[in-house]
């Protein structure tokens, strides 16, 4: 007789499945799984899955797709769409159209210009808006998670070790990054370089990653200020740029945008000034969403900093999403050319219709993936959650002084004594110490604790 198939495991491959309601294919699905499958089992499994009626295949062999049922039910019955659209190609409005058609002229035939501080004089915080109500209300809707009120960046930490992955190779992917998401998954959690690759690739994920744990961990203390966003773009910057004293400072010198007939500002007084004004304004900005979509365009607009503007645009936008307590936007499936398209409309023309496309079905892309990631999840352990921090400190504590047995259960009973209410103490002991046994190769990394520090501990500990 067969072995069952654990229900758990059918569960993750269609939270993966719902998050495509066009489809994806099985290595894609193999991909995105977070344990794991190999290529045959998977494919038992997904046979399984179509056999009971809970998923539908469209296609045979190398083009065959797996998708929910309902979701097949709905195509069946949609009108034709091009390979283009269903390969994942973001629907543009007419304007957005436009933008895109003279943004692929040949770059001859493009009117040079430079930076025009009337584009963001103009903005008047709460009264101008890039994204109409119902655009705004549309998004507030579908990314709103059905949590009830917490404490901010609550949310943000429920998924954050999917959310570091998927926003780490996603930001990178869109600034040429050849990680594959399979490698940013073994170069995130466990440390490994994909062979092949440049380290600079390596570097520029794992920046990403040290990143967002600045905004998620900090989520009640962040805001478009200079403290924010100077040491975000440190973060980001990190061991990538020419001249290293240049992170986390703004530009002294000229930059030039590839590809672009759009030559930024050149005077670092003026630059100053303007992200100055660009900080203000985004702070005053009372809508997370319009938060979120106004530093996407001016942030890159002005390139305050002498490289990596898009990336710090990027996870700024997430800012005001993780303080709200909704859905994060990881550019999941983002194409390369729309997005790049999209910001050269910014630069060269000050018409943001095209990126506001992709912003809204980039947005509606990572709430449907966050809200099948969220149910496969199951509901977190409030005490575990609460004392999230310190049981992440305490944990890395033990590892890197390479504490045995004795010593770290007696460090968890001594800081449980000294910091925490008598019916708190014996609740808190037992977890800390599940969290210390549970430790094994394919957990660690989530404590920043690297391969080496954890064998060392292993030697003591054992």
């Amino acid at each position: 007789m067969a072995k069952p198939i654990p229900e758990q495991e059918l569960k993750a491959i269609e939270a993966v499945v719902s998050a495509h309601p066009e489809g994806i294919a099985i290595q894609d699905i193999q991909n995105e799984l977070e344990e794991e499958t190999a290529r045959r089992t998977l494919q038992y499994r997904l046979k399984h899955l179509v056999d009971e009626g809970r998923l539908a295949k469209e296609g045979d062999r190398r083009w065959a797709k797996y998708l929910l049922r309902a979701a097949a039910k709905h195509q069946a019955k949609a009108p034709e769409v091009s390979e283009e659209r269903q390969a994942g190609e973001v629907p543009l409005s007419k304007q957005a159209a436009k933008v895109q058609e003279h943004v692929r002229k040949p770059l001859r035939t493009r009117e040079h210009v430079g930076y025009q501080r009337a584009f963001v004089d103009a903005y008047r915080p709460n009264d101008t808006a890039y994204l109409s109500a119902k655009e705004r209300t549309h998004l507030q809707k579908v990314g709103t998670p059905t949590s009830g009120k917490q404490p901010a960046g609550t949310y943000a930490k429920q998924i954050l070790n999917r959310l570091l992955i998927d926003l780490s190779w996603n930001s990178s992917r869109l600034e040429g990054n050849t990680y594959s998401l399979l490698d940013t998954r073994r170069l995130i959690e466990f440390g490994e370089l994909a062979e092949g690759k440049n380290q600079l690739e390596a570097q520029m994920i794992l920046n990403h990653k040290d990143a967002i744990e600045f905004l998620v961990g900090s989520a009640e203390e962040i805001g478009f200020n200079r403290h924010t966003i100077l040491n975000l773009h440190a973060l980001l910057a990190n061991n990538l740029l020419a001249d290293p004293e240049a992170t986390g400072r703004l530009r002294r010198i000229a930059v030039g945008i590839e590809k672009s007939a759009f030559h930024p500002l050149e005077v670092p007084q003026l630059i100053e000034e303007c992200f100055d004004q660009i900080l203000a304004t985004a702070e005053a900005i009372e809508d997370p969403f319009e938060q979120a979509f106004f530093v996407m365009v001016q942030l890159p607009y002005l390139q305050p900093f002498d490289d990596v503007n898009k990336r710090v645009s990027r996870l700024a936008a997430n800012m005001p999403l993780i303080k709200s307590n909704l859905t994060p936007l990881s550019f999941t499936d983002v194409p390369v050319k729309t997005y790049t398209d999209a910001m050269l409309g910014v630069y060269e023309l000050n018409r943001i219709d095209l990126l506001m496309d992709v912003f809204i079905w980039a947005y509606e892309r990572s709430a449907s993936r966050y809200a099948a990631v969220r149910q496969s999840l199951g509901e977190p352990d409030p005490f575990r959650l609460k004392h999230r921090d310190t049981l992440h400190e305490i944990v890395q504590t033990i590892v890197l002084e390479r504490m045995d047995k004795k010593a770290a259960f007696s460090r968890i009973a001594v800081w449980a004594k000294k910091n925490l209410e008598a019916e708190e103490q014996d609740q808190f002991r037992e977890v800390a110490e599940n969290e210390i046994l549970g430790l094994h190769e394919g957990n660690f990394a989530r404590y920043r604790i690297r391969p080496s520090q954890f064998k060392a501990w292993q030697e003591a500990w054992n």
